[in-house]
């Protein structure tokens, strides 16, 4: 979803835990694809991967485990809705200075090449 609606530029870095899905020979080859480097927490080591599994906790309690979702669509729809317009856009993170990613993703210097 980020490399088709945000437009990954090379150098962008991809951290998750030892999880097949993210081990798997396709999923690599399209991070590679986009030029996006690959970080994995090392075995044994919960807290590389610590900032990951405090997401997934924020979005269980603020999203998923508030609602019954009726199909796999809404799920979709819902959680995508929570991602982009509450999470990235509204919810004050305090490691970005209590201000929302999408506020702090702008004040960061443009490096991106036409």
């Amino acid at each position: 979803m980020a490399i088709a609606t945000r437009g990954v530029q090379p150098g962008l870095v991809h951290h998750s835990d030892r999880g097949v899905q993210y081990a798997s020979q396709a999923y690599i080859e399209r991070l590679t694809q986009h030029g996006i480097q690959i970080s994995m927490s090392r075995r044994g080591k919960a807290y590389d991967n610590a900032k990951a599994e405090r997401f997934i906790r924020t979005l269980k309690y603020e999203e998923v485990c508030m609602f019954e979702y009726a199909e796999m669509a809404e799920a979709r729809e819902r959680i995508g809705h929570f991602l982009e317009t509450v999470y990235n856009r509204k919810r004050l993170h305090s490691a970005l200075g209590y201000r929302p990613p999408a506020e702090f993703e702008q004040s960061l210097p443009q490096t991106r090449t036409p």
